[in-house]
């Protein structure tokens, strides 16, 4: 089964879809391993991996698209894909479609903020002209090869405009094809079951610790009416304060001997990432190159 036609399956199921946010291949592997049936990756985990720096834009759509394609090659579950603001106009928008169709996303989103664009749940964001963003979400329906691609139309305009226009924008973007919805950064649980109520379609919810909305449990979310839920930046934050600590000790005492029970074993990380299958591998292609070459004596 092709990977978007099991991410749409799992947006459309009955279940919430809790999705942990990675920010690497090598993270993706972990979530994999821990049995979640897709990952997302979000322009603050991407630019804070690649780049070291804010979510401020600064990422190309090619530097973007190659790190999706190197979570889909690490992984075989879906990839749930930011978009951003699709790059530019329709134009922009058409061959960032072409891109993370190519890198092998599962599905993918775009957002109606001015570019650059702000961190969702961050002040001083803008939008653009409600038909702008109705003609990019046209733009990307109409260049998907893969009709099970997920297409999402995010929103930011309840910052910036209040409730009632975050609603009227959605339902436009519903109408202009997006398959999921995304209503960025409600501040209480009234105004998410508002946004259920008088928006139909399938929702997801946003769970950023210590940002605007409140933090609930995938099944509370489910009880409201979410389809799905993310969690997108949770890796980056818990690597960074691991990361802190170890460098800290390290600095201090000059080895890690006392910090072996904050390591993974070689032994499991190896396997993690696959060595064994690549050794096994390699031997295979050994003993059938051995094989053929004593045939042909």
């Amino acid at each position: 089964m092709r990977r978007t036609t099991r991410f749409r399956q799992l947006v459309e199921q009955p279940e919430i879809l809790a999705m942990p946010g990675v920010h690497d291949a090598l993270s993706a592997r972990i979530a994999a391993e821990a049995g979640f049936p897709a990952v997302v990756m979000g322009g603050f985990a991407a630019t804070a991996s690649l780049l070291g720096e804010p979510d401020t834009s600064q990422l190309s759509l090619s530097e973007l698209a190659d790190h999706y394609a190197r979570l889909c090659d690490a992984v075989d579950i879906p990839v749930f894909a930011d978009a951003d603001t699709g790059f530019g106009n329709v134009t922009n928008v058409a061959r960032t479609i072409r891109l993370l169709e190519r890198a092998g996303v599962g599905g993918l989103f775009i957002e109606d903020q001015v570019f650059p664009k702000r961190c969702g749940h961050t002040a001083g964001k803008a939008v653009i002209p409600a038909e702008e963003m109705v003609a990019k979400i046209k733009a990307a329906v109409d260049s998907r090869q893969d009709a099970d691609l997920v297409l999402m139309a995010r929103t930011d305009a309840l910052a910036v405009e209040g409730i009632d226009q975050a609603i009227e924008r959605i339902n436009l973007y519903r109408e202009a094809g997006a398959d999921l919805l995304f209503v960025e950064a409600p501040r209480d649980r009234n105004d998410m079951r508002r946004i259920l109520d008088e928006a139909p379609g399938h929702h997801l919810a946003n769970m950023v610790e210590f940002g605007l909305t409140p933090e609930m449990t995938a099944a509370e979310l489910e009880e409201i009416g979410f389809a799905v839920a993310i969690w997108p930046v949770s890796s980056v934050l818990a690597v960074t304060k691991t990361l802190r600590a170890l460098f800290a000790d390290l600095r201090q005492a000059g080895t890690t001997r006392h910090l072996h029970d904050r390591l993974v074993g070689f032994k499991d990380f190896t396997d993690l990432v696959g060595l064994p299958r690549v050794r096994q591998r390699e031997q295979d292609c050994l003993d059938a190159a051995r094989a053929l070459v004593s045939e042909g004596k």
